[in-house]
């Protein structure tokens, strides 16, 4: 950007676990001042949106219904609200500004915001106290305790589950857990609802190894409490509050409505809880599934004859992948592409297992005259930036369609009407 007027935060999180690992990718676009100049509109090109099913009807009154806000924030930022109790009383406070994340597991609210409740710190079979450490690859870290909570979102409840409650000053964090997120004005939002294909957020790794740096015994009393990571049961673990819903639990859909490739000021829309267990959630004919690694979640995507490890991530602001021959990095947003003329490109998702396979067309647009065009805009569907080796569907890719999560199964015998997660469909 040119103006001396605006304030840009950029910020890159590749969240790293052991076991069920998840990537996600979160860049924040925040416009603190005014544009000094603005630049007139691109001309740009109607991408054609591949769209196998239509859209599930929704009112919006359905108990299993949470409204999406995009834009909320900074830019392509998707937030829900949730309401958070102590477990089995009328003692709750609601949290909004809560970044919907498609390619984490589990909630995370700062502890500012859960003050007023006094939830209690998880405590394992062993004894130990819980806290964690949230670790991405940019070396920033979420820390603080585990807490039990019963979760509500829209008319559904998650009852009595373990929750993240990020506090940098709570005890004293590990000294690899780096770069805190100290509160909501550091981070971008008040917590993260991670919905993505797994229940727990480590899973059978943390369960095996102690060495994990992920679980720690720690508490406010304790004085030692950073010197080593704890091996630490699943059921203990921070979980996908999806999981825990009476029935609505083998996945969720989001939905979002297309938008003009100029961007909006805002777009609305659904997240819905469950998939073919009741009317409002059972997908159209036409639905392609897309089957997901059952380690990591991802499948395979083909861009320029290369076939990469991808996700579709809620969490991510723009379309992420390694860059292609003629791609223009932006020189003062290197998290970025500037290409001018705006770029259409063409590539194939793919199951993890090579099939079945679907060519999907986008577009990247020059991130600085996006943004430089309307600084009132916080939806785009066409920005985009350069990602090490992976592909990642961001927030972008969700526009104009209804992307359905297969969670993984809970049970052997559990299955979902597209088939047994994890998995993507559209």
């Amino acid at each position: 950007m040119n103006s001396t007027d605006v304030c840009v935060m950029t910020r890159n999180k590749i969240a790293v676990h052991f076991g069920l690992a998840f990537t996600s990718v979160i860049l924040f676009f925040n416009n603190c001042g005014k544009f000094s100049s603005i630049s007139p509109r691109e001309v740009l090109p109607q991408v054609s949106i591949v769209s196998n099913a239509p859209p599930l009807f929704i009112a919006g009154s359905e108990l299993n219904v949470l409204e999406v806000s995009v834009g909320c924030g900074y830019v392509n930022e998707p937030c829900v609200t949730v309401e958070i109790c102590r477990p089995g009383s009328s003692s709750c406070v609601v949290v909004n500004n809560v970044l919907l994340d498609t390619g984490s597991y589990g909630l995370r609210i700062f502890s500012s915001a859960l003050s007023s409740l006094a939830l209690t710190q998880e405590i394992d079979a062993s004894g130990h106290s819980l806290a964690e450490c949230q670790s991405y690859a940019d070396g920033s870290s979420q820390w603080g305790p585990v807490v039990r909570a019963d979760v509500k979102m829209g008319g559904e409840i998650a009852t009595n589950i373990p929750i993240q409650s990020v506090s940098a000053s709570f005890g004293s964090a590990p000294s690899d857990c780096t770069n805190l997120d100290v509160g909501p004005s550091d981070a971008g939002f008040n917590g993260i609802l991670g919905v993505g294909h797994f229940i727990y957020d480590c899973g059978t790794m943390c369960e095996k190894y102690s060495n994990n740096r992920v679980y720690f015994n720690c508490s406010v009393s304790s004085i030692n409490c950073t010197n080593s990571s704890i091996s630490v049961a699943a059921k203990y673990q921070v979980m996908n509050p999806v999981a825990a819903l009476s029935t609505d639990n083998n996945g969720v859909i989001l939905q979002l409505p297309d938008i003009s490739p100029q961007g909006a000021t805002g777009a609305t829309g659904w997240l819905i809880f469950g998939i073919g267990t009741q009317s409002s959630n059972t997908p159209p004919s036409g639905v392609v599934t897309f089957p997901a690694d059952s380690s990591n979640g991802n499948f395979l995507t083909t861009l320029g004859s290369i076939t990469y490890s991808a996700f579709i991530d809620s969490g991510s602001n723009g379309l992420y992948f390694p860059t292609p021959s003629g791609m223009t990095v932006c020189s003062d947003l290197p998290g970025f592409f500037c290409p001018s003329p705006p770029q259409v490109l063409t590539a194939t998702q793919m199951g993890y297992a090579g099939t079945p396979t679907q060519d999907i067309q986008f577009e990247i647009r020059n991130a600085d005259k996006a943004l430089n065009t309307y600084n009132a805009d916080r939806v785009f569907n066409n920005i985009g930036g350069p990602f090490s080796s992976e592909f990642d569907w961001g927030l972008p890719f969700f526009l104009g369609r209804t992307i359905y999560v297969g969670l993984e199964p809970a049970s052997a015998s559990s299955t979902t009407i597209l088939g047994k997660g994890p998995f993507w469909a559209y």
